[in-house]
């Protein structure tokens, strides 16, 4: 109650944020959900709903991360000047909060670079690199609903920060008053000092050639699109790089093709989502393409829905990979190019399909964390201490994620949109789609089959029912689960695991419980980064489609008792 009446009595240079605190006098839930604590900053940098409160995405708490940020910053300078680069997509107050972003860092001595117009997190990725960036920020909430925004944060490397990293800011975040100790300087008076600088049209366009570098047929001209940015940041990106490779006929979905951070039609703008989707598939029924593309706001993540034979068939983010991966290992199989050590990077909650398909092809599979800046740090690492840039072939999140170069240290729908159209392109030569691929894959390898289910937890009594569920779960572990008896955890923060894979774990903490079951079947338990949400990942495997379904309905019934909800 003391920090709202704080700041009710400032002078707020946003009417907006007077508006609503003037609005919930007299509502104490209200209240102190805005005000029971900060955004927490981490690695995946801030998100939460935009509003008034020191637990609000508003102007004053994104002065106060990027004050942060510059403090730590100019701490490790070692007297080199610094530099930043800025992006944003089309989210409410994007242009706001990248603009003051800038000026703070302006006012620091810091040097901001500023997409001019809203871009892909991949080129933000991208631009921290090409300009020789200490830094980057790109004001995103990804997929999440209107209501949020977000800041993610990159290091030089490119990739979202480290955990070291996020501490070192976040200690200096807290060591700030939102007011008093936030250095700021007008943003046109940043840009006039030289302070602020725009980045230009070479950047784009380098960032647009080196996707095209990942180009793995000559054309792909045979194939007819429709394609959705979801009101987003894609659109000018992703038509660049399919024209390149050749995909002339795209329609682009007309109430989704502008940015619109209300996202009208697509209340939930997460390509995962078939309602996100809809308007899409109403334009495929008339159209008629062979592919519907779609990409999240941010443009880091594409899905798609396949035209079989007049219905138009949504693929999950697994089947993609997989698809991907085979693709990619074939084609430069037969082009003579596939590496002698080649790898692939994929994440503890990914498919285990692929472990069969790259032993066949005789590709190194390296599993990490949730997040692609995990996936970056391998990337980082076969160029730097393995001297072997040129074995990668793929990183890919079973959340619609993928890359295939290390031209950036983020997954990038860009690249992803290119190299699915080409994949249709490849097989449509030869007669299938990318349903008739997949059903292939799964008559080779087997009928895997993948799930998520998410449980919300609002407000402050929504984390402590997290905590306290992942508490409960790390200490009374459940002996078996939808009848199948567990034969071994792994429990990511303690880094050990016990039953069938007894031994320590190798990979960074992370709050993270996985469950392996007699069937051959798994469940892994994660709160998630960047919403109050726990999410659980189902794996299962069976002879034929419907035995494989069976087994993953059976463990989703069981998951409210797992969690005790």
């Amino acid at each position: 109650m003391s920090e709202y009446e704080r700041w009710i009595k400032q002078e707020l240079d946003d009417p907006d944020l007077t508006a609503e605190l003037q609005a919930i006098q007299g509502q104490p839930e209200e209240i102190n959900d805005r005000f029971y604590r900060d955004l927490e900053f981490g690695t995946g940098g801030l998100r939460g709903v935009i509003g008034a409160g020191t637990n609000r995405m508003n102007v004053y708490t994104v002065r106060k991360a990027t004050q942060g940020m510059a403090n730590y910053l100019l701490k490790h300078a070692d007297g080199k000047p610094q530099s930043v680069a800025i992006a944003h997509d089309s989210r409410n107050k994007g242009v706001a909060f990248a603009q003051q972003s800038a000026a703070v860092l302006a006012a620091n001595g810091i040097k901001a670079y500023l997409y001019p117009q809203l871009m892909p997190t991949p080129a933000l990725s991208y631009a921290v690199r090409h300009l020789h960036c200490d830094a980057g920020i790109c004001v995103t909430a990804s997929h999440n609903p209107a209501k949020y925004n977000g800041y993610k944060a990159y290091g030089s490397d490119g990739c979202q920060v480290t955990a070291d990293m996020a501490d070192g800011i976040m200690n200096e975040i807290n060591s700030l008053d939102i007011f008093a100790d936030v250095k700021k300087m007008d943003f046109e008076a940043g840009i006039q000092a030289g302070l602020i600088e725009y980045i230009g049209e070479e950047t784009v366009s380098a960032f647009i050639e080196d996707v095209y570098q990942e180009s793995l047929l000559p054309d792909a001209g045979n194939l007819k699109l429709v394609y959705t940015p979801l009101n987003g940041s894609g659109k000018m990106c992703v038509l660049r790089i399919l024209d390149k490779i050749g995909v002339k006929d795209v329609t682009v979905v007309p109430e989704q093709s502008e940015p619109d951070g209300n996202f009208p039609t697509c209340p939930y703008p997460n390509p995962e989502i078939r309602e996100a989707l809809q308007k899409g598939l109403e334009l495929c029924e008339t159209v008629q393409p062979d592919l519907l593309l779609a990409t999240d706001p941010d443009c880091d993540r594409v899905g798609i829905a396949v035209n079989q034979h007049g219905e138009y068939v949504l693929m999950t983010g697994n089947e993609v990979g997989i698809m991907l991966l085979n693709f990619i290992a074939q084609v430069k199989k037969e082009q003579g190019k596939l590496p002698a050590h080649p790898v692939a990077v994929t994440t503890i909650v990914s498919t285990d399909m692929v472990d069969p398909i790259a032993k066949d092809y005789g590709i190194e599979l390296r599993r990490c964390l949730t997040g692609f800046k995990y996936i970056g740090d391998i990337i980082a690492e076969l160029e730097e201490k393995e001297g072997s840039a040129d074995s990668y072939l793929l990183g890919f999140e079973e959340s619609y994620g993928y890359l295939s170069g290390g031209y950036v240290r983020d997954k990038d729908a860009v690249d992803g949109s290119m190299l699915i159209c080409e994949m249709a392109s490849y097989y449509k030569r030869q007669g299938k789609t990318l349903v008739d691929v997949m059903n292939d894959l799964y008559e080779q390898y087997g009928y895997y089959k993948n799930d998520l289910c998410n449980f919300g937890f609002e407000g402050e009594d929504g984390m402590k029912t997290m905590n306290g569920i992942m508490d409960t779960l790390r200490t009374a572990p459940p002996a078996e689960i939808a009848g199948a008896k567990v034969i071994g955890t792994s429990d990511y923060l303690l880094s050990v695991a016990t039953g069938d894979k007894t031994g320590p774990i190798d990979l960074p903490k992370s709050n993270v419980l996985e469950y392996r079951l007699e069937n051959g079947c798994k469940l892994i338990v994660r709160p998630s980064g960047t919403e109050p949400k726990i999410k659980i990942y189902l794996s299962g495997k069976g002879a034929t489609r419907a035995e494989s379904q069976q087994t993953i309905d059976a463990m989703k019934a069981a998951v409210p008792g797992l969690l005790g909800i």
